[in-house]
């Protein structure tokens, strides 16, 4: 167990470090789905308070809780989790938020948030013939509107926003929509846009990555030894449903009801399967190999937490990226910003076993300044 000093309070990020590892302990290679709920619940419960920036006092939709949303995101194994995940914390960030799946160019309501009930747009085809869901769909853009260029069905039925403000944001998956979903700001008319793009954005990279993984097990599972087979053979039906075997929780209505985010399912297959060959080398070769369990785990935990610190400055200061790709002078113009995530980070991996991987230095040099470290400037300390 993390030694405790009785002289100060343990932070937001300490603590949940603290209830992981001690749960892990004790459920170690035991119900994971178990363990993330008790994580979870227990972070619920504590006192709201920022992960990100050092911010205090932040409200709900906010960045100070952003890395915290886009986490929840990432802690999910299957498409089900990541899409409910993704629902959840755009909840936070817009009074009514809805998912619809693309398939065959329609738009198939699947669930949503702050309509009553998770599934009350569930069997509600949106018209895409017109209007920001097409502009979206067609662009793979994020498209704002009003309530009256929505499908008129929707707004009759489910009704509109005080502000009549709407948005439609394309998941995409290699190029492809997968999936729309859409959010308003109710009878408040609060929207963060740029925290949910950020969140979509979370969610397909995610939804890829997961897919990807499934289709390298399915295939070391299918080809033992040298010795390849026709079974390991890598077709399009072999990666038609990486997800098969998390079945949506929701009732059956209709003698033929579509399985929920089929498109999804089917477009990250292909992209998984686009990307095995190049793919399995690297993964053959795990950076990780040589470690315990325990601190291969929190190592990559340490550079996904980098990631996530590292686009959300990307996010909130595009103009500054791209003037300091420019003048060669990136983190003059993101000091700050650079140094408050840096000391998050090492607040929460400073003290661990990845504290020797340095994988925050080495996202902001690979993300921001594209793996040219020039660009960041003479006074960036390498």
């Amino acid at each position: 167990m993390a030694e405790s000093n009785p002289d100060r309070n343990p932070s937001r990020s300490e603590v949940q470090q603290i209830v992981e590892r001690a749960v892990g302990q004790v459920l170690s290679g035991q119900l994971a789905t178990l363990q993330e709920q008790i994580v979870r619940q227990v972070m619920t419960e504590l006192p709201a308070q920022s992960v990100a920036h050092g911010e205090s006092g932040a409200g709900s939709g906010s960045s100070a809780n952003l890395v915290e949303a886009v986490a929840s995101i990432h802690t999910g194994t299957t498409q089900k989790e990541i899409l409910r995940a993704l629902l959840d914390t755009s909840g936070s960030r817009a009074a009514r938020v809805a998912l619809f799946v693309m398939k065959s160019g329609a738009a198939q309501g699947w669930q949503c948030r702050g309509f009553g009930e998770e599934e009350a747009i569930k069997d509600f085809s949106l018209d895409m013939s017109a209007g920001p869901s097409a502009h979206a769909y067609q662009n793979r853009v994020v498209t704002p509107g009003n309530i009256a260029e929505m499908d008129s069905r929707f707004a009759q039925q489910f009704g509109g926003p005080a502000n009549e403000q709407v948005l439609v944001l394309p998941l995409v998956l290699k190029d492809k929509v997968a999936a729309l979903l859409y959010a308003d700001g109710g009878a408040d008319g609060g929207l963060d846009a740029a925290g949910l793009e950020l969140l979509v954005m979370a969610a397909s990279a995610w939804l890829e990555v997961t897919s990807l993984r499934k289709q390298l097990q399915t295939k070391e599972v299918a080809e033992p030894a040298a010795r390849p087979t026709p079974v390991a053979a890598q077709t399009v039906s072999s990666f038609s449903d990486p997800f098969a075997g998390h079945a949506p929780q929701h009732t059956m209505t209709k003698a033929e009801e579509p399985e929920p985010a089929a498109e999804v399912v089917e477009v990250a297959a292909h992209a998984a399967a686009a990307g095995a060959a190049a793919s399995a080398p690297a993964a053959a070769q795990d950076p990780f190999a040589g470690m315990s369990a325990e601190d291969a785990d929190t190592h990559r935990k340490a550079q996904r937490f980098a990631r996530l610190l590292v686009d959300e400055i990307k996010l909130y200061n595009q103009a500054k990226v791209a003037e300091g790709r420019r003048h060669k002078d990136l983190y003059d113009r993101l000091k700050d910003d650079i140094e408050k995530s840096r000391a998050t980070y090492q607040k929460r991996y400073g003290n661990t076993a990845a504290a020797s991987g340095e994988y925050f230095q080495k996202e902001v040099v690979r993300s921001l300044a594209e793996d040219d470290a020039s660009v960041m400037g003479a006074n960036f300390r390498h």
